[in-house]
């Protein structure tokens, strides 16, 4: 938390400077926000290093552990793979949405950018919340307590639908209120509206989805949630957001109504197969 602080404090500061030009620092506009983003996270990289080796954190790392070990570097990416898949179907489905959504013009790229940036921001206590249950499905399922692992679930799933449950309803209600200090144009208004609305009717799902992905990758099941981001994002989300868009005519409204449908499914999905117990077997 420290280090993200840290670097992200260093990235706010940087930007206005260095993209007009502030004080001594060179006027780079757009290449500045650039410039910013890398001194930001080389910042937290080198912190998190120096932590690291000072040996006052958790995990102290020294020379004598920097040796490449067949077994482990295989058992890593075993696991691994899932999680890389994961990100790789979530984020290729933006892109594929953003896509579609350029078929509609600036305006409508525009709007969808600025909504799915504020959902972004609101998703951020809900990350760590999932994160914390992730980190406690492990500790558990290590100490040999598989009910215990399941009932932090439940607790932080329970904790995550209230929060987000309240910011899609904000969503629901006062939309046009987020949007305006980031933009005045109507069309571009339109879209975010539009957006944030159909996205706030899924926040519930979403909150429960997001913990029991979460869940999974905790307990060293990564193939689960990567199956069914492949096949919610990919094979239902991507082409419904098309045939909406497209041939049904609904243009942007078509994609965030994709958008809630898929993310429904797939939080329905999750939270089915995680009732079934599977993953409390899982060996890592």
């Amino acid at each position: 938390m420290r280090v993200l602080w840290t670097a992200n404090l260093v990235h706010l500061v940087l930007d206005p400077c260095l993209i007009f030009g502030l004080g001594p620092f060179p006027r780079l506009w757009l290449s500045g926000a650039a410039v910013a983003t890398v001194v930001g996270r080389s910042v937290g990289v080198l912190l998190l290093l120096r932590f690291l080796s000072s040996g006052r954190s958790r995990v102290h790392i020294g020379y004598r552990h920097l040796r490449l070990r067949g077994d482990l570097i295989l058992r890593l990416l075993r696991i691994a793979r899932g999680g890389i898949l994961q990100y790789v179907a979530e984020t290729g489905a933006w892109v594929a949405l953003v896509r579609i959504l350029a078929l509609f013009g600036d305006a409508a790229l525009a709007g969808f950018t600025v909504a799915i940036r504020l959902v972004a921001f609101t998703f951020l206590p809900s990350w760590g919340l999932s994160n914390a249950a992730s980190t406690l499905v492990g500790q558990h399922l290590g100490a040999g307590q598989p009910e215990e692992a399941e009932r932090s679930v439940w607790l932080t799933a329970h904790y995550n639908l209230a929060f987000l449950g309240t910011v899609g309803l904000t969503f629901l209600a006062v939309p046009a209120l987020l949007l305006r200090p980031f933009t005045r144009d109507p069309e571009v208004l339109a879209v975010g509206i539009e957006g944030l609305r159909w996205i706030g009717l899924c926040y519930g799902f979403f909150a429960v989805g997001l913990v029991a992905m979460q869940a999974f990758n905790g307990a060293g099941d990564t193939g689960t949630p990567m199956r069914l981001k492949v096949l919610f994002y990919w094979i239902f989300q991507i082409p419904l957001a098309w045939a909406l868009a497209v041939p049904a005519g609904m243009g942007p409204r078509g994609v965030c109504v994709a958008i809630a449908c898929a993310e429904t499914a797939l939080a329905i999905a999750g939270v089915a197969l995680f009732r079934r117990g599977r993953w409390k077997e899982k060996t890592v």
